[in-house]
């Protein structure tokens, strides 16, 4: 599956910000040496000639943008909004699970629901959208304040990633 995730860096320009952003993802499919894939592949927004991924499958977005700009803003939003939209589910069926399932039956996995307790408490992966520059995953509003607030030169960096 394909979804699209944002690297949240400090840069001061739109050319570091890629180059960090791709950085990011990198380390999310795995590419760095000390890390372990959560994504099979990425590709980033600048890129041309693919016609599965990236522009071809989510239109015309942004390679790096200023956190500050409207397109910025979007693209935040976007992502925040999307890892609250699969925390919410998820977590509705893990309640659901508990209300509905007897403990033999969760334990067997009927209805997926220990795969949803899994993704309650993903850290990364499908469920999180948002990710800063060490690729540790955005998993609250408190954390993405944070990061917010802390960093200066704050840009956004999007990216079409396969799972």
């Amino acid at each position: 599956m394909h979804m699209v995730n944002y690297a949240l860096v400090e840069a001061s320009t739109h050319d570091d910000a890629l180059a960090t952003g791709k950085t990011v993802f990198d380390r999310l499919v795995g590419a760095d040496p000390h890390s372990c894939a959560i994504f099979d592949y990425f590709v980033t927004f600048d890129e041309e000639g693919t016609s599965v991924a990236g522009k071809a499958r989510w239109g015309d977005l942004p390679a790096a943008v200023p956190v500050d700009l409207d397109d910025g803003q979007d693209l935040l939003n976007r992502g925040w909004e999307a890892t609250k939209e699969k925390f919410e589910r998820n977590l509705e069926r893990v309640e659901e699970a508990i209300d509905e399932l007897s403990d033999e039956e969760i334990m067997r996995d009927e209805n997926f629901a220990r795969h949803a307790f899994h993704q309650v408490g993903a850290y990364d992966g499908p469920t999180v959208f948002l990710y800063d520059q060490h690729a540790s995953g955005i998993r609250h509003r408190e954390q993405l304040d944070r990061v917010l607030e802390e960093s200066e030169d704050l840009r956004i960096v999007p990216a079409d990633v396969h799972f």
